[in-house]
């Protein structure tokens, strides 16, 4: 269901400059297994299925815990507090080792970076597509007033 939410989602808020990543991984619950050529074609016949293709770029299959985690979310993971102090029940279901209290927790969290390049902010995997949309809209709000006072600034000046 996230899958088609963050499609809306990237519809809905790509011309003011949303830009959504997808980066497949299978450390929880084995979920992803296939090969990269295959993860594609997955989404559009199996999950979510019905010809559904991302309009968002979607990166190499990777670790995102662990030892061979993706650099870019080792910066994330430390920029960012955890979003909570629990694994659940690990056993079976998380395929790295050494669990970390600021470890992704499970497929799609999500995290805001601004065009700075700088992590703003961190949602649990559970948390709803509407609440990160609030999130995003706000802080794009919050940019835009950021950039008009500069703006004025550099007038009066």
């Amino acid at each position: 269901m996230q899958y088609l939410e963050l499609n809306a989602l990237q519809t809905e808020l790509g011309s003011n400059g949303l830009v959504i990543l997808g980066f497949p991984c299978n450390q929880f619950g084995l979920q992803e297994p296939g090969s990269n050529e295959e993860i594609l074609p997955g989404l559009q016949h199996v999950r979510p299925g019905n010809g559904f293709i991302p309009n968002f770029q979607m990166f190499e299959k990777g670790d995102v815990n662990g030892k061979k985690e993706q650099k870019v979310y080792t910066f994330l993971k430390n920029y960012c507090p955890p979003v909570g102090d629990t694994f659940g029940n690990p056993t079976g279901r998380l395929f790295w080792d050494n669990l970390r209290i600021n470890d992704i927790k499970w497929n799609f969290e999500k995290f805001l970076v601004g065009p700075d390049g700088r992590p703003v902010k961190r949602w649990h995997p559970r948390t709803p597509v509407s609440q990160v949309r609030r999130d995003v809209t706000s802080y794009m709000r919050s940019q835009a007033g950021l950039q008009k006072i500069m703006m004025l600034e550099r007038e009066e000046q």
